[in-house]
């Protein structure tokens, strides 16, 4: 066991004095601030677009359209009558960057809602949007007086629903809203994909490494190779650990800062802005639970691939299979998202290859029973033994060879033979 410890030690002072590490350290919560400010800085962003409203249209419709854009704020129009060469005229200052675009009505916005903007930047969603939108009301007005309604008593008649949305855990109802549920489904899933395959990978480069230089004749001569690779894992699982404090703790003194922060911006309130979700201590347990065991079992076969690679290139190709596995979690997130209960979610969720990603998001997602949660821990547990037995025994044998990657038979002769 002090070998191991050493190990453990010599792994976990190696990456913690290197620069990336810290580097790594200072762009997770980097990262955090950009994912929840940027997205407020950049709506803001833009400028008012100026556009001009070519009128075809009879009555009043083109000054109702003018007025209502005005209104916006994010929109400077003007308005013109159609006649000849006016579309050639303004696509030339279009061209000529002197205007945004401009938006020609017909009667046709009124008989069947088609409206034509022309612009140098017709991405906009934003534009685009509040373009349609007051479109949408003057032409609907516009119906209701022709068809003998008042648009002012259908517009009494009209209200906004505010679904309000509460998440059940157990038998009791919780305060955390879809928003919410969603972002901490979300946001587990990321941090737990992109931690396991980031270490997973470190653990198989330095095995690699050390295979490569040679280290690894003369470590395994004082330590069995189970210690070795044992040490690398879990010294390697301590460095992900105390960077996940450091996220932990500079993104809660961001959070703590947010009002601060946004009422400098300008912007609405902070609780409006933000839907942050609470992670109470269920979750975080499961969070960390998951996330062990999934960097234990992918980490014990990262370093079997390490160990049967002679280059970098031989690793990278070799563990595409192992990526793959991990993959189809992430990917299938929205899928559990949306149904938390499916046959899929569940069938996910159970896999150990999988659980690691699969159950975190469902917790988040919905409320699961303790049994369900019992036995996917339970395979993941059994799936790292099993897995971590046969990698040591190909690990035993790897290390120390060099050339042709082994095929796979030759692998079950190592694994039947260590």
């Amino acid at each position: 066991m002090r070998k191991v410890l050493a190990v453990i030690r010599r792994e976990f002072v190696e990456r913690v004095r290197t620069k990336m590490f810290w580097v790594m350290a200072v762009l997770g919560p980097v990262f955090f601030a950009a994912l929840v400010f940027l997205p407020i800085l950049f709506s803001r962003a833009g400028g008012v677009k100026r556009i001009v409203v070519v009128d075809g249209t009879a009555g009043a419709i083109g000054a109702q359209v003018v007025d209502a854009l005005q209104r916006t704020k994010f929109v400077n129009p003007d308005r013109i009558a159609t006649g000849p060469g006016v579309v050639d005229s303004l696509t030339r200052e279009v061209g000529a960057k002197r205007l945004d675009g401009f938006l020609i009505l017909t009667e046709a916005l009124v008989d069947s809602g088609k409206a034509e903007y022309r612009a140098s930047n017709v991405s906009s969603f934003a534009t685009n949007a509040t373009i349609e939108s007051a479109l949408s009301r003057i032409a609907n007005a516009a119906r209701l007086e022709r068809a003998g309604v008042n648009p002012a008593v259908v517009a009494q008649a009209q209200i906004r629903i505010d679904l309000a949305t509460k998440k059940i855990s157990g038998s009791k109802t919780t305060g955390e809203n879809a928003a919410q549920s969603f972002s901490l489904a979300y946001f587990m899933a990321i941090i737990l994909y992109m931690a396991i395959l980031l270490y997973g990978v470190n653990v198989m480069s330095s095995v690699l490494e050390e295979k490569t230089t040679r280290i690894v004749e003369v470590l395994v001569s004082s330590l069995r190779p189970f210690e070795l690779m044992l040490g690398k894992v879990l010294g390697v699982g301590a460095v992900s650990l105390f960077q996940f404090v450091i996220w932990g703790v500079s993104a809660r003194l961001l959070i703590s800062q947010r009002s601060r922060l946004v009422g400098q911006q300008g912007l609405q309130d902070a609780g409006q802005v933000f839907q942050i979700p609470a992670v109470t201590l269920e979750t975080a347990a499961i969070f960390i639970a998951y996330f062990l065991g999934g960097f234990l079992l992918y980490s014990s076969m990262y370093a079997a691939v390490g160990a049967i690679s002679s280059n970098e290139q031989e690793a990278r190709q070799a563990q595409q299979p192992v990526n793959f596995t991990l993959v189809i979690a992430f990917m299938a997130m929205f899928a559990l998202l949306n149904d938390p209960g499916s046959k899929l979610a569940v069938t996910l969720s159970l896999i150990p290859f999988t659980s690691p990603i699969a159950m975190p998001v469902r917790w988040a997602a919905g409320s699961l029973p303790a049994r369900e949660i019992a036995l996917s821990l339970g395979l993941l547990v059994i799936a790292i033994v099993l897995v971590t037995w046969m990698a040591s025994r190909i690990y035993r044998v790897g290390i120390l060879m060099t050339g042709k990657r082994p095929s796979i038979r030759e692998l079950v002769r190592w694994v039947r033979a260590g």
